[in-house]
């Protein structure tokens, strides 16, 4: 899987594309009420056909067309650097740095890494390596050196863009002890014994370092010619060709690098605004999300792309309390997050007594949200809409989304809807499909399937199988009228004294006694069941939540064997840099005792 030009598997799944006509879909909702979907069994199969042609285009000629459909538009607004930059600014400086990056000897295909926090130069890199041709690698600003050289040896990346150093994340000294070679190195011809495929080190924020270009280096070296190759190489760059490689969270150990398309994040970002009501009106979306991430890469930043919205970056990395102020000031009417950030920021608002007067819509995704957060958010954050999204990085980003206008039970019971152009089958563990309303695993199949795990091939035939159905891990309910509720992770599932327990149905419930903030189960070794339930709760700010009170909570509520066995009252939680709960790092807390 090393090749940078794949075909997507799905054509003929799919049938001949069409190329969109210049700004057909920009202003124009054509999403009914009633979506058409395809079956005519009682079997969880569903087939959601869309109601318009998906698009044949590529990333770079996405920008170039906003560019011009909405050219003085603030595109992004960085709070803390005090930056903003236009759509057609964004797009004359990513042509730039992609020319530079040429002229310094990258080639399409080339990987391309990006270690920093949320900056708008991350964003104007992201654009570039599209505009190149380029794969771009978004790395984890907090990974440690180890993690850091995994990821650049796993796909040999040739080229990397960073700051210096945020905070106690020094990055360029963790290169340098990676590549002592660095010091004495011309900038773009590091020959590192370490690192052999790394080349060229670019410097975010503009220091002069040995072995390095600054950000600023690389723009310069523009000319006309560079220019015009840039703009010819629009023409060869193919919407099927690979253009990132996304490596999966971390929850449950070591990161596996999903290949995506254009074609992957041009449509399935275009389908997620629409169903985000973005298409409808203007809107101000407060990112609290990581750009690297895949819900910051294609929700936010390629959604907002194609229908025109403002980002607003509160903080290089999440803060609740630069998200409030950024609310505010910036007058934001959307709010981005994971359900650990709105626990955070409903605390935040309360604390602060100041209402909120123009949020209309928050979108909570990344992992499972339970009832009760919610209507917290609707209420304390004084939205009119809590939308909520459902996928994973192996599928673009989303499979499953809230619909337009939603009544609470399918706002809060289920995931949402099952997304535009996409098969969805849930299965027993013998593969065969089971009744709606049965739980299985879920399996998806369509244009939104990755390509593959990069240069992984016994892992990818493990997710995608010959028929092109790929395997989520969830056990899901599937509804007839599209529909989906998750029940849990198949690798979550406790099985105690032969009963099988989904943590989430537990998390939901003790989530709602009014003395817990947030709740997490995972299940722990006994010798006598097999499995035990163990609860983490971080208890609400002058509460004395114990484990008597969540008993008595659970008792004649939830059956007697779901009721956690063990109850630990946590400060916070073990997170990636996504906001996702490791629970395997709090299982191996609690076997440690140090819980």
């Amino acid at each position: 899987m090393t090749s940078p030009r794949i075909s997507l598997i799905f054509r003929s799944l799919l049938g001949q594309r069409t190329i969109s006509k210049k700004n057909d879909w920009i202003s124009k909702r054509v999403f009914s009420s009633s979506p058409l979907l395809s079956n005519n069994s009682d079997l969880s199969y569903i087939h959601h056909v869309g109601e318009q042609p998906l698009k044949y285009t590529t990333i770079g000629q996405c920008l170039e067309e906003a560019a011009n459909i909405w050219p003085d538009r603030p595109w992004i607004t960085s709070c803390h650097e005090g930056t903003t930059l236009t759509f057609s600014q964004v797009f004359e400086q990513a042509d730039m740095l992609a020319a530079g990056l040429i002229e310094c000897g990258l080639q399409p295909g080339d990987r391309i890494g990006i270690a920093s926090p949320n900056y708008s130069r991350w964003i104007v890199s992201m654009m570039a390596a599209a505009r190149a041709g380029l794969i771009l690698v978004p790395i984890n600003p907090v990974y440690t050196e180890s993690e850091l050289e995994f990821t650049l040896k796993k796909v040999s990346v040739k080229g990397l863009i960073m700051p210096k150093e945020y905070k106690d994340h020094k990055y360029y000294e963790m290169i340098r002890n990676m590549s002592p070679e660095l010091d004495r190195s011309k900038p773009g011809s590091l020959q590192s014994s370490r690192l052999p495929d790394l080349k060229l080190i670019v410097i975010m924020d503009n220091h002069k370092l040995p072995g390095t270009y600054t950000y600023d280096d690389i723009q310069s070296m523009v000319n006309s010619t560079t220019m015009r190759n840039v703009s010819e190489l629009q023409k060869v760059i193919q919407s099927d060709n690979a253009c990132n490689i996304q490596f999966t969270s971390g929850t449950t150990g070591k990161p596996k690098g999903a290949l995506l398309s254009h074609y992957n994040f041009v449509n399935n970002s275009y389908l997620i605004g629409k169903r985000n009501e973005l298409s409808e009106k203007y809107h101000k979306i407060c990112v609290q999300v990581p750009l690297f991430h895949a819900y910051g890469l294609v929700i936010v930043v390629m959604a907002s792309l194609q229908h025109g919205s403002t980002m607003i970056l509160p903080s290089p990395m999440y803060s609740p309390n630069e998200s409030l102020k950024s609310i505010i000031n910036e007058k934001c009417t959307f709010i981005t997050g994971t359900p650990t950030m709105y626990v955070d920021l409903v605390h935040t608002q309360k604390s602060s007594g100041i209402d909120f007067k123009t949020p209309e819509i928050a979108l909570i995704g990344g992992s499972l949200c339970s009832p009760i957060l919610f209507e917290q958010a609707k209420k304390v954050l004084n939205v009119s809409k809590v939308k909520s999204v459902y996928g994973m990085t192996e599928t673009s980003a989303v499979v499953f989304q809230s619909l337009y206008n939603e009544n609470l039970r399918q706002a809060t019971e289920t995931v949402g809807h099952i997304q535009e152009h996409t098969e969805a089958k849930v299965v027993d563990e013998k593969g065969n499909i089971v009744p709606f309303g049965t739980p299985g695993e879920l399996c998806i199949r369509g244009y939104c399937n990755m390509l593959g795990y990069w240069n992984d091939s016994e892992k990818t035939s493990e997710m995608i199988s010959p028929d092109k159905w790929l395997r989520t891990g969830d056990q899901f309910i599937l509804q007839k009228d599209g529909y989906g509720k998750i029940v849990g992770r198949l690798k979550d599932m406790i099985i105690r004294g032969g009963e099988n327990v989904f943590p989430k149905e537990i998390e939901d419930f003790i989530s709602t006694h009014p003395d817990v903030a947030e709740c997490h189960v995972f299940g722990v070794k006994d010798d006598r069941l097999g499995e035990e339930i163990c609860a983490t709760v971080r208890a609400k700010e002058g509460s004395n939540f114990d484990y008597d009170q969540m008993k008595r909570y659970c008792q004649d509520k939830i059956s007697n064997f779901k009721i956690p066995r063990y109850l630990k009252i946590v400060d916070d939680f073990p997170k990636t840099a996504s906001g996702k709960i490791q629970k395997f790092k709090l299982k191996e807390m609690f076997e440690n005792d140090q819980l």
